[in-house]
């Protein structure tokens, strides 16, 4: 794709601009002045603008687009207000499930080590220091590993060691680089290449996490790349799952602006960087990486160290071109949970963009769960041109009432929309191929009941699967725990790896329509 010089178009929804009482006025009363205040829009080009401020038009249609603004800002401010005791509470619940994992899984255990003098302090950034994404789930083990590498050549959702790969490398994206290098050798017997922390512009921080492993060190046949999902206590990572903001590239279509900024491909604080990143095929959006981006040098994480503000999508990308020319009958696969799924389709959706046409021909496939929506149809349908021939490369999966794969919303102004052909399992682990997941916005009020009904079903159920499937399948007190938090909040339950793994290796088909129950 050439260089494009035509006005940009873009939307951002600013939380932090307004205070309470604008978004009540702007919510309730409709004040135009006050919406304003949380809007930036393109200011070039009479269409956007024409289009923007429809938003804050006062007739009848606009009433449901207020109100996703409002809850979007609103939900926003709360969790920005609530960051710090987030990121302290999920500090201190890590290090005491760490506590008792180390010493004897038990507060007997606990108290045994401490009387004994052998007392084992965790240390955060250890291998032996697990996440509590980890301690949900504390699953290694891949399906089959047997057959792992046999006839992928055209995958597809049937092949359950691939997607059951990818899941459990989704999974493993959540701990540090410690923990995944051994998971990824001594239990996966594969090869760990390299963990990135990457930065983002925009959060000031390196919030972006990716590994990459080969299935073997010499003549590997298959290449591995994860990006971290959602951090369950991490409130700017929610805060970018219920942003709204887009950026359109034009002949592609509206991207989501946070998304961007966590591939480092721009900072809505000088929206012109997005030019700079994305039509710029040799662009370098970085302070420290002072390496052409097409150059294919290999860089370790001891140079990551001394490059904090490495950007993940040019990270990435580097490391990939060197490794495809080093693995010459390699092809690679991008999975991620979550926010890691969005990232997981957004990094060769960019590559498309860049006209690295013989990288892409050695994708073999983009496998995603719990996948929130990256951008709207024309996006989809240019995506689905390069994913789906000529045969499907691109594979969503969602859980039952899983929230965030509702997010963003679903309507006519914002116009995020799935594309891609979804495995839809629903709580008894039956799959089915659909286009969009039931309850597309998980907000609509005929799937209250039974959104509430199905999490005290899986309540129950979390209690029964280790004796009906094997120990396996047995869950932790950590994932009851969060059974009982969906009693209340059951879209977050329903979002976690537990149930991702297990559809992928308990899934049965029906061919009759189900519900989401």
């Amino acid at each position: 794709m050439a260089p494009i010089t035509e006005n940009v178009r873009f939307l951002i929804v600013k939380f932090e601009n307004g205070g309470i009482w604008d978004l009540i006025r702007f919510g309730v009363w409709e004040d135009k002045e006050s919406g304003a205040k949380f809007l930036e829009y393109s200011s070039t080009g009479d269409h956007v603008v024409e289009e923007e401020e429809e938003l804050l038009r006062d007739d009848d249609e606009v009433a449901d687009h207020r109100w996703v603004i409002f809850v979007s800002i609103l939900v926003r401010k709360i969790l920005k207000v609530f960051g710090k005791p987030m990121e302290w509470t999920g500090f201190f619940l890590e290090f005491m499930l760490n506590l008792f994992s180390l010493n004897g899984s038990s507060f007997l255990g606990l108290l045994y080590n401490i009387w004994h003098g052998k007392l084992i302090i965790p240390q955060r950034g250890s291998e032996t220091f697990i996440s509590s994404i980890g301690h949900v789930d504390g699953r290694i083990n891949l399906y089959k590993t047997e057959i792992l590498t046999k006839e992928i050549d055209q995958p597809d959702f049937g092949h359950r060691p691939l997607m059951d790969l990818c899941m459990m490398a989704s999974k493993l994206a959540y701990e540090n680089e410690k923990v995944v290098r051994d998971v990824v050798n001594l239990h996966w017997k594969m090869h760990f290449v390299d963990f990135y922390n990457c930065w983002n512009d925009y959060q000031k921080e390196r919030s972006t996490q990716v590994f990459i492993l080969c299935d073997k060190p010499k003549d590997a046949n298959l290449i591995l790349i994860s990006f971290r999902g959602t951090e369950p206590f991490d409130a700017d990572d929610w805060i970018t799952d219920f942003d709204y903001s887009w950026y359109e590239i034009p002949k592609l279509g509206k991207v989501h602006m946070g998304f961007l900024e966590a591939l480092g491909l721009g900072n809505r604080g000088n929206t012109s960087t997005f030019h700079e990143q994305l039509f710029v095929k040799n662009a370098k959006y970085t302070n420290s990486e002072n390496v052409d981006p097409n150059s294919g040098s290999d860089q370790s994480s001891s140079d990551s160290e001394q490059s904090p503000n490495k950007t993940a999508y040019y990270a990435v990308r580097n490391k990939l071109k060197s490794l495809l020319k080093e693995h010459e009958n390699a092809r690679f696969v991008v999975t991620g949970h979550s926010l890691g799924g969005a990232l997981a389709i957004l990094f060769p959706t960019m590559l498309v963009m860049h006209e690295e046409v013989k990288v892409m021909q050695r994708l073999l496939g983009v496998y995603t769960y719990g996948q929130p929506r990256i951008g709207n149809r024309q996006l989809g349908k240019f995506m689905e041109a390069h994913l789906e021939h000529p045969v499907p490369k691109y594979f969503r999966v969602v859980y039952c009432n899983d929230l965030v794969p509702r997010l963003p919303y679903d309507d006519k102004t914002f116009l995020y929309k799935h594309f891609g052909i979804c495995m839809y399992y629903n709580s008894l682990y039956i799959e089915q191929k659909v286009d969009e997941e039931p309850n597309r916005n998980f907000f609509g009020l005929r799937f209250v009941l039974p959104v509430y009904l199905n999490a005290g079903w899986e309540f129950i159920r979390s209690f029964t699967n280790g004796y009906i499937y094997g120990s396996e399948y047995k869950e932790s007190w950590d994932s009851v725990l969060l059974r009982f938090v969906g009693l209340f909040v059951p879209g977050i339950s329903a979002h976690s790896p537990v149930d991702y793994v297990n559809s992928i290796r308990l899934g049965r088909e029906r061919s009759i329509q189900m519900s989401s129950f």
